[in-house]
């Protein structure tokens, strides 16, 4: 029998189990097993014989391959590939025979400890060739040649020298649209495990284990593409026979595909590239994350319909929606995210409703139980809100549903306890409810994809306000993804990449790494004025809607608010703010904000923004209601009474109208804010903004500057009025963006406009913070950019590299794109350096 392979220490340092290195690709040994050393020494040695397959190109990884095939990995420090191979010496070339103890890297501690994320080295064995870890050496001190890993003889192996029978091959052809990528070389490799045979793949003059899934791939193999099996051992002809047939029969994936009906491919849309299998989503919070499958996928509670009594049922009813509202409450105390509690708040409103306690009461009392009672209650609320034709709206059924569960499970007596998460969890669910996102580890938790949701969900505002990357409407594909499966989320693109190469993983890691050091370099020169390359002044404002938002933004440089949303004062109570309430809050915010310039737009509700005081009638389309300006100029006392209120709380504050589609509009408004200022003995003139968010008003922009004083295009509203898409529709999310060229020729006629009156124009809305949008934004004339607080340290940086003649170049390129695709590649193209 083949012998045990040891693999000695290559390091002098500290071992430790993998599970303890800082980065989910090791720790969650998605690239295969091992140990890790914390290094005391700064060369890095062959652990044992082999042959070298490769040196990273940046000196700080090295693969081998051992004895029986078994292949190794050793990855020097976490991030360093981003050092470019600084403070790295190879001593070894690819397909170099190497002894055990040999050096093959040295490197410089001190260089790597001042600019590497750690020094932490893991060992991994990312080709087992049927062995095992039988042993390893962890939390203790190891020595450079001291043994670290001892890997078993290979299950039903013999010795090489031994003859197996005769090498049985067969030809084929590779079927598969994509190639042998990584789900089917995953599959490929558990077939050929069931088998005692060697097997092998042979092609373009390379010969990779069958069993490996990354030696498969690592041969490249496309559609077309011809291959020969090899099997030698007592089961070679079935083993041949398994795998002709695995692979012949396209596995899903053959050009054409033939058995889609049958298997499912893990794909939403058209996108896939060899090597990748991904699903097509809707960003509902930007980011990228690297990590495994993490599965919530719950089954719908059972109730029993006939009740014990109504007495009996509405005491249990009564007490568990007591119950719940106190587990909102306290959640609500404990934490001081403002959109976490106002979402908290709203579960703790529905809960309150007499209309809904109201409804349950009455079926109870028809002989029901409590759990059918709620559950027929809030299916009512669902129906109805799903009946008003509006998504948006729409998508507040998921807060609905949480109540239903939450009460549901007291009644039961049950608890909702979600999954237990390692570090780096991708969770994947069909949807997910806010309380389920709060009930979870946030520390462990790095991305998130739903089946199904909205980009505009309390769940999207949630992982949004978490700083968790989060992908929504990815499709049915998401299910059929196995727990522990390795995964890229990159949110910002709105896909999910399932069982990534190595290389991909690589790449992602190496994003991140970069991603994290332009942060870092870019937070930390936040604070200072916002000028480009040759001078000229950008203004780089926030978006605020409460104190604590105010907070963060001085935190993250802001020169200012470039929209303060009031709707924050007149949503989720009973009654409107009275002047003193709201002069309170507006004097709050500009004390937060230190002086800095603030823009107040006025209350905006309407649509999906609604308040039972300021009753809006039936609508077919709520979005094309009554909104906006519209509302105000129905209600003139709420229009005077926050006019005053702001003149009496930020009296330097600049004032913006919003939804505006006419110059009467503006001149009411107008006449409005004078009456205010007369009647409480104010002299001079407040400046009074208008919003760009109808198309209406970027056609006649030249008309609304000659009066205004300023101008603000608000991009999300703009773009589902200028391509006819409601923004809150997940059908049609990931088709609307805001750099489509029919928006962005809008956004310069607005900056046209403004320009005849000398007026400066800015953008508030989400097109703001997209970095791909900015360079863009700044050709179009925009000369302010407001956007969330995150985004400020960013989004400064790259304005600073910038130069307008440049900028002014890419936009009027940016205009004559034929798809808003088209225009970020040639940002993206612009932004790299590639143009």
């Amino acid at each position: 029998m083949a012998a045990e392979l040891v693999l000695l220490s290559p390091l002098d340092g500290w071992a430790a189990p993998l599970a303890e290195v800082p980065d989910p690709v090791f720790a969650q040994a998605m690239l295969g097993d091992g140990v890790a050393v914390d290094p005391t020494g700064s060369v890095l040695h062959a652990p044992c014989d082999g042959v070298v397959i490769s040196v990273h190109a940046a000196r700080h990884a090295v693969s081998l391959r051992a004895e029986g095939g078994v292949e190794l990995l050793m990855h020097v420090g976490l991030d360093t590939v981003t050092l470019g191979g600084a403070g790295f010496e190879v001593h070894v070339a690819e397909g170099q025979a190497v002894r055990a103890g040999e050096r093959l890297i040295s490197f410089d501690l001190a260089v790597l400890a001042d600019r590497a994320k750690s020094l932490i080295t893991p060992i991994i064995v990312t080709d087992a060739a049927g062995r095992s870890i039988a042993a390893r050496t962890t939390g203790a001190a190891v020595k450079a040649g001291d043994r670290l890993l001892t890997l078993s003889a290979p299950l039903g192996a013999v010795e090489t020298s031994v003859a197996a029978g005769p090498e049985l091959t067969r030809a084929i052809v590779v079927p598969l649209a994509h190639g042998l990528h990584a789900r089917p070389a995953a599959r490929v490799a558990d077939v050929a495990r069931r088998f005692q045979a060697e097997v092998s793949l042979l092609a373009l003059n390379r010969r990779a284990n069958a069993r490996s899934p990354v030696g498969i791939m690592s041969l490249g193999l496309r559609h077309g593409d011809s291959v020969t099996l090899a099997a030698a051992g007592p089961d070679a002809a079935a083993a041949l026979e398994a795998l002709a047939e695995l692979i012949e029969g396209g596995m899903g994936e053959g050009a054409p595909i033939r058995k889609a009906a049958a298997a499912p491919a893990l794909e939403s849309a058209p996108a896939k590239r060899a090597g990748l299998a991904r699903l097509k989503g809707v960003m509902a919070s930007p980011g990228l994350a690297v990590g495994k499958a993490v599965r919530l996928f719950v089954e719908e509670l059972a109730v029993v319909e006939a009740g014990q009594g109504a007495a009996q049922e509405r005491a249990a009813l009564d007490a568990a929606v007591a119950a719940v509202a106190g587990r909102i409450a306290r959640q609500a105390e404990s934490g001081e995210d403002q959109a976490r509690r106002a979402i908290l708040g709203a579960h703790a409103a529905f809960l309150d409703d007499p209309e809904l306690t109201g409804h349950a009461a009455r079926l109870i009392g028809e002989g029901k139980s409590a759990g059918f009672a709620w559950r027929s209650a809030i299916g009512a609320y669902i129906e109805a809100l799903r009946g008003l034709g509006d998504r948006r709206i729409a998508e507040r059924v998921d807060d609905l549903l949480d109540l239903e569960r939450r009460v549901l499970l007291v009644l039961a007596g049950e608890e909702d306890r979600g999954p237990d998460l390692p570090p780096g969890a991708i969770l994947l669910a069909e949807e997910l409810l806010p309380s389920q996102l709060m009930g979870l580890d946030a520390g462990r938790l790095a991305g998130i994809c739903t089946a199904k949701g909205g980009p505009t969900s309390h769940v999207a505002i949630l992982a949004a306000s978490m700083g968790v990357p989060a992908v929504v409407a990815a499709g049915a594909g998401v299910a059929a993804i196995n727990e522990g499966t390795s995964l890229i989320l990159d949110a910002d693109a709105g896909l999910l990449h399932v069982a990534p190469d190595a290389k991909a993983l690589e790449t992602a890691q190496t994003t991140l790494a970069l991603r994290a050091e332009r942060r870092a370099a870019a937070r930390l020169a936040s604070r200072e004025d916002c000028r480009m390359a040759d001078g000229t002044r950008i203004k780089v404002y926030a978006n605020l809607g409460s104190v604590a938002d105010a907070e963060a933004a001085e935190a993250a440089g802001a020169e200012g608010c470039g929209l303060l949303r009031t709707e924050f004062l007149f949503l989720e109570r009973e009654s409107a703010p009275d002047e003193d309430e709201q002069a309170e809050r507006y004097g709050a915010i500009a004390a937060a904000m230190g002086g800095r310039p603030l823009i107040i737009r006025l209350l905006d509700v309407g649509g999906d923004k609604t308040a039972s005081y300021l009753p809006i009638g039936p609508e077919e389309n709520p979005a094309l209601g009554v909104r906006g300006v519209r509302v105000l100029m129905r209600r003139p006392q709420v229009l005077k009474t926050q006019l005053r209120a702001i003149l009496r709380g930020a009296p330097h504050a600049k004032i913006m109208v919003p939804m505006v589609a006419s110059l009467s509009e503006l001149r009411a408004v107008r006449a409005a804010l004078d009456e205010a200022r007369r009647e409480m003995g104010r002299v001079g003139r407040s400046d009074l903004g208008v919003m760009i968010e109808t198309p209406a008003a970027a056609a006649i922009t030249d008309l609304l500057a000659a009066e205004a004083d300023f101008l603000s295009v608000g991009t999300n509203d703009l773009t589902q009025y200028a391509l006819a898409m409601d923004r809150g529709n997940p059908d049609l999310a990931g088709e609307i963006d805001a750099l489509h060229p029919a928006v962005l020729r809008m956004i310069a006629q607005a900056s046209e406009g403004g320009r005849k009156h000398a007026l400066w124009t800015g953008v508030c809305g989400g097109l703001a913070g997209d970095l791909a949008a900015v360079p863009i934004l700044i050709g179009l004339g925009v000369s302010e950019l407001s956007m969330p607080s995150a985004a400020i340290p960013e989004a400064k940086a790259l304005i600073r590299t910038l130069s307008p003649q440049a900028c002014a170049n890419l936009a009027r390129k940016a205009l004559d794109q034929p798809s808003p695709e088209a225009v970020r590649a040639l940002s993206n193209t612009f932004l790299t350096g590639e143009a």
